[in-house]
C-alpha cells in the first residue's frame, strides 16, 4: 500500500493514487470494468483484480497463468468486482475527477495512420494478383494484429473485410499452403481479442467455418490457434450456439486427444467455454469427450482441465450415464483419494455425486471404496464448501441405502 504512481491521463491534476487502485498488469489505474481472476496455491484460492480489457487480452492470447504470480489459473472465468469499481468511482468523485464512460473504455482509438496501414494491407491481400505478395501481406497482418491493439480495432470499421480475406485464402492456390492457413487463422485469433470484434467475427458467415476447417486439417499450430480463437469468440453466448451448431465440437475433442500439450489446453478451454451453453453439452458427449477426458485423467495428463469439463457436463443425464458405464467412478474415487489439489477433489466428487444420484446402483461401488479408504468422510470434513456438501450428500445416500436394505430384510 505504500507505493504510489502518477497517472498521465489525470494531468493537469497530477493526483497521486494509492497502489490498491492499479491494475496488476499495466500498473495504471483500473479505468474499465474491474474483473477478478482466480489463482490457486497449494492450500487456498487467491483473488486478484485486473482491468477487464487487459486481463481479457491476456487470457484470449492463450495464457493460462496469473500475470502477477505466473501460477496456473484454476479457471479462466472472470467475475466482475463491483466493489473495487465503486471504490475507484468514489475516490475519483471525492477528488473531482471524471472517469471516461465504461462503454468507451473497451475501445482503442484508431488513428488515420492505422486506418491507412490496414487498408493497404487489406488491398494487398484482396486485390493483388501476385500470390507471393498476398502471402507476404497475410503474414504482415498477422504480425501487426498481434502487436497493435488499435489496428485490431480498425476491423470494426470494415467488418466485411473478414469475409473478403477468408475468401482470398480459400483460393485453391493459397488454400493448400499450410503457412498461409496458419497465418490467417492466427490473424483471426488476434482480431478476436478485441472485445467488439467477437460479435463481428461471429456474425461473419465464413469465419467460424474457416476456423473449423483449420481445426480439421491445419498444422498443429494452426489447429491450436483455431481452438484459441474459438475460445475467445465463445465469450459471447450467441457465438457459443453458432460454433456448436456448425460442428466445432468433434474436431476440438479430437485435438484434445491427439494435439500437442499447448493445443490440448486450447481445445480444453474452448470445450469448457462452449459447454457452458446447455445445447453444447450433448454435442460434446456425442463427440466422445467423456472417453478422452477419462483417459487423460488415467494418464495424469490435463487432469485439472478434464475434471473441470466432466464436472460441468455432470448436470446432463446422457453424460452421467456414460461416465458410469465407462469406468468413470473408479477414476473419480482415485482423484478424491490421491490428488493433492482441492479443486480437483471438488470436481471429482461433484461428478461422483451426479452419477450416484442418477444411478443408485453405483452406490455399492462407492460404499466398498469408502469402507477401505474413508476418502469421502475425510472430504466431508476437509474439502472446499462445495466438496463437503457433495461428499456429505453421497454419504447420506449410502446410509439411507443401508438402512433401507436392513429394513427390507
Amino acid at each position: 500500500m505504500s507505493s504510489t504512481n502518477f497517472v498521465p491521463w489525470l494531468n493537469p491534476f497530477r493526483v497521486v493514487l494509492g497502489s490498491c487502485f492499479h491494475c496488476l498488469i499495466t500498473s495504471g489505474i483500473v479505468l474499465g470494468s474491474c474483473f477478478n481472476c482466480f489463482k490457486r496455491s497449494s492450500e487456498s484460492y487467491t483473488i486478484l483484480t485486473y482491468d477487464r480489457r487487459f486481463i481479457q487480452e491476456w487470457l484470449s492470447a492463450g495464457n493460462r497463468t496469473c500475470p502477477q504470480t505466473q501460477q496456473v489459473l484454476s479457471n479462466t472465468i472472470l467475475i466482475p468486482n463491483h466493489l473495487v469499481r465503486s471504490m475507484i468511482l468514489q475516490w475519483c468523485t471525492d477528488n473531482g475527477i471524471t472517469l471516461p464512460p465504461v462503454e468507451n473504455q473497451e475501445e482503442d482509438l484508431v488513428t488515420n495512420n492505422e486506418r491507412k496501414t490496414f487498408s493497404k494491407i487489406f488491398e494487398r491481400i484482396a486485390s493483388s494478383s501476385n500470390l507471393s505478395e498476398q502471402r507476404e501481406a497475410i503474414k504482415d497482418l498477422r504480425l501487426l494484429t498481434k502487436c497493435n491493439s488499435s489496428l485490431r480495432a480498425a476491423i470494426g470499421e470494415k467488418p466485411d473485410s473478414i469475409s473478403q480475406m477468408i475468401s482470398t485464402v480459400s483460393n485453391p492456390e493459397l488454400e493448400n499452403n499450410a503457412e498461409v492457413l496458419e497465418d490467417m487463422v492466427t490473424t483471426v485469433l488476434n482480431l478476436s481479442i478485441h472485445e467488439s470484434n467477437k460479435k463481428i467475427i461471429g456474425d461473419d458467415s465464413l469465419a467460424i467455418p474457416f476456423l473449423i476447417r483449420a481445426l480439421q486439417s491445419g498444422t498443429m499450430e494452426a489447429r491450436s490457434n483455431a481452438a484459441a480463437a474459438i475460445f475467445s469468440l465463445s465469450a459471447l453466448n450467441s457465438n457459443k450456439a453458432k460454433i456448436g451448431e456448425l460442428g466445432a465440437m468433434r474436431p476440438l475433442v479430437d485435438l484434445l486427444e491427439h494435439g500437442s500439450m499447448i493445443a490440448k489446453k486450447d481445445a480444453a478451454s474452448a470445450i469448457f467455454n462452449l459447454c457452458m451453453l446447455h445445447e453444447n453439452k450433448s454435442r460434446a458427449t456425442k463427440s466422445g469427450v467423456i472417453d478422452v477426458t477419462l483417459k487423460a485423467i488415467a494418464d495424469d495428463s490435463l487432469v485439472d482441465e478434464s475434471l473441470a469439463i466432466l464436472a460441468l457436463l455432470s448436470g446432463d443425464h446422457e453424460t452421467v450415464e456414460e461416465i458410469g458405464e465407462t469406468g468413470g467412478m473408479a477414476s473419480m474415487l482415485r482423484v478424491i483419494k490421491e490428488d493433492q489439489c482441492k479443486r480437483n477433489k471438488e470436481n471429482a466428487v461433484a461428478v461422483l455425486f451426479a452419477v450416484c444420484m442418477y444411478d443408485r446402483t453405483k452406490l455399492r461401488e462407492v460404499a466398498e471404496d469408502e469402507n477401505l479408504n474413508g476418502s469421502l468422510a475425510w472430504l466431508a470434513q476437509n474439502g472446499t464448501s462445495r466438496a463437503r456438501r457433495k461428499a456429505a450428500g453421497i454419504l447420506d445416500k449410502m446410509k439411507r441405502a443401508v438402512h433401507h436394505t436392513h429394513y427390507s430384510c
